[in-house]
Parts: structure tokens; sequence; C-alpha cells
């Protein structure tokens, strides 16, 4: 844990040594206020809750999320330091685990930085606040399963446009798997089980219940599983250059 700890504020102090990290958390907040307060029309809905503002996450973090991890593994591979990094006294899943965790935490950083929408709807009215942190919870998850995927991909490929756009196309994957005119569309040819089963890859399905108030077990395995299939697929990936 030593190392992993080590490894994670290096990658921390590597985000905010760099404008960039500062640029995305105010394209972050901007576009989450742009999405809560305009486009879910938050005050003409007349109702003291942050529904406006968790039903864009999905969306949101389709670009977002790929734009932070895109470079986790595909920098180190064009920088020639992957090969440095892999002769170090580390093990590849403790460089894997450090990598993810310092990006989750700059992604929980930018999530708590919204802090002043549940303010203004606690001044507004009188919200069910276990209701607004299951939301937080569910979108720190659902930003999780993303940048897992995204980590993945990152391994794969020296370039960070390439694994943008792969993390981007199985991210959307998994929004449209549950997603009702897909659904739709294939109850006219596929059966009650292929649908149910299609939709319960979909990370809609499992983040609907967050933003309704319900911490589903299901629902956060659903989501750890994800990270753990991705992180792992990660692991395998790493390994072949170590082999190679």
């Amino acid at each position: 844990m030593r190392v992993i700890r080590t490894l994670v504020k290096r990658e921390l102090a590597s985000y905010f040594s760099s404008p960039i990290a500062y640029v995305f958390l105010v394209i972050f907040l901007l576009m989450t206020g742009f999405f809560t307060f305009t486009a879910g029309n938050f005050f003409e809905r007349g109702e003291a809750s942050l529904a406006s503002f968790f039903g864009w996450h999905p969306w949101l973090y389709l670009v977002l999320v790929p734009a932070v991890g895109m470079r986790l593994w595909a920098e180190e591979r064009r920088s020639g330091t992957l090969e440095l990094l892999l002769t170090m006294p580390v093990a590849t899943w403790q460089a894997i685990i450090a990598k993810f965790l310092a990006s989750w935490i700059f992604l929980a950083v930018a999530l708590a930085l919204t802090f002043p929408a549940v303010l203004t709807v606690n001044v507004l009215g009188d919200p069910d606040n276990g209701v607004i942190v299951a939301g937080y919870l569910g979108s720190f998850f659902l930003a999780g399963a993303y940048l897992a995927i995204t980590c993945m991909t990152s391994a794969m490929t020296r370039n960070q446009v390439v694994a943008f756009i792969v993390s981007v196309v199985l991210c959307l994957f998994l929004i449209l798997a549950g997603f009702n005119p897909v659904t739709d569309l294939l109850t006219r040819w596929a059966s009650p089980a292929v649908v149910d089963t299609v939709a319960a890859f979909s990370v809609v399905t499992h983040y609907d219940g967050f933003q309704r108030g319900v911490i589903d077990l299901r629902d956060l395995v659903f989501f750890l599983s994800i990270i753990g299939f991705a992180l792992f697929a990660t692991g395998v990936v790493i390994r072949s250059h170590r082999a190679g």
C-alpha cells in the first residue's frame, strides 16, 4: 500500500502541476451548470431536487472522463517511460491501481466542486438530501466505470486520440444498451429475457436507482465488476508489453 500511495501522490501531483487540470475543472463545472440550470430547466421544474443535475451525468461523462483517462498509459507508451516504469520494483497491478485511483480522486474533486448546486436547492426548497447523497455516490461509481474502460483502451495504444475515441464508443454502448429506444427496438424481435439481459449491461439501468435514492447492492456490484474487469484487462495488456 505504501508503493500505491506514493504512486497516487505522484500522479495527482502531475495532474495539478499542469494547467490542463484546472481547465478541465472549469469546463466540467460550466457544463454541469449549463445542463442543470439551462438545458435541465431547473427553475421551471418547480421542485427541490437535483434530478436535472444527475440525469445528464452519463452523457456528460461520456466525453469528459475519457478526456481525463486517455493519457494514463498512452502517454507512457508514447514517451517511452512505460518501459522504465516496468523495470522499476513496482508490480504491474500496483501501477495500474495507483494510476486509476489518482484519476478517480481527481474526478471526485471535480464532482465535489459542484456543491453549490446542493446549496442552491437547499436554499430554494426542502430537498431529500439522502437522495442527493445517493445520486453523488452513483455518479462517482459511474465515473469510475468510464475511467476504468478508458484506462484499458489507453493501455492498448500509444495514441491518446485513438484511446479517447475507442473509450467513447465503448461507454456509449453501455449507455445505449438500456436506452428506451434501443430496448423498444429489441422487443420487436427478441424475447423479454434477451431484452432484460441487454438492459442489464447498461450503466443507465443501474445508475437510475441511485438517482431515485436507492442504493442497491446489485448496482454497486455491477459498477465494481466493470471496474475490476477493465483493470484486469489493462493488466493483461501491460504484462504483454513487459513480456514483449
